[in-house]
């Protein structure tokens, strides 16, 4: 009982903003959003070592497409070359960082529910005849979360550092929408509404 009370004390420690607790949770999740970094770039180097392309064809969802349905698992994990794979790179970290700090449970979870939403949706609504990839549905549902999270649980840090990022990336926020380019808005939407979602089922109690 005693340990259970101790669990418990130091996750609302790590989840109070400017306590060493939350520092410590801070690093440690950044140290592990840096970590999965280097595998997407792996898994990019074997995409051009088979044949640019290859395994995004394989692995990416093909709208309404029972060939491509497999790609809402693995599409977040695949890109469109390395200049798709650097814009994703630093927002997935930085927010990431501070999705993880709440919580690894709560973390997977979340990530968990924002890609069945994004890549369930993509795949009934997305646009025909195309291959999507990348990990934007899901920075986009980070970002949702940590905006509802500071509503949801009225922590003002959650929804400072999402708005700031916000901010630091805010012609992003336009792929929201419908556009001319080679961008599934239909992923970025759906993701952020899955991290809206997310921020509800899986706040702190």
């Amino acid at each position: 009982m005693a340990y259970g009370w101790a669990a418990g004390a130091r996750t609302d420690e790590a989840g109070r903003f400017g306590t060493e607790a939350f520092y410590a949770s801070l690093g440690r999740a950044f140290v592990t959003m840096c970590a999965v970094i280097p595998a997407l770039f792996l898994i990019e180097v074997i995409d051009i070592a088979l044949g640019p392309g290859t395994l995004d064809l394989a692995g990416g969802i093909i709208p309404r497409s029972p060939a491509g349905i497999d790609g809402i698992l693995f599409s977040p994990f695949l890109h469109d070359g390395w200049e798709h794979l650097y814009g994703n790179a630093v927002p997935l970290i930085l927010l990431g960082t501070f999705v993880l700090a709440g919580g690894a449970r709560r973390f997977i979870w979340s990530t968990v529910l924002i890609m069945a939403v994004a890549g369930v949706g993509v795949w009934f609504i997305g646009d025909a005849g195309t291959v999507v990839v990348g990990a934007s549905g899901v920075i986009f549902g980070y970002l949702g979360l940590l905006l509802a999270r500071g509503v949801v649980e009225r922590s003002w840090w959650h929804f400072a550092v999402a708005a700031f990022i916000g901010l630091l990336y805010w012609y992003q926020l336009f792929n929201v929408l419908p556009t001319d380019q080679r961008i599934s808005w239909q992923g970025h939407l759906l993701g952020l509404l899955g991290g809206i979602v997310a921020a509800f089922i899986f706040r702190r109690r």
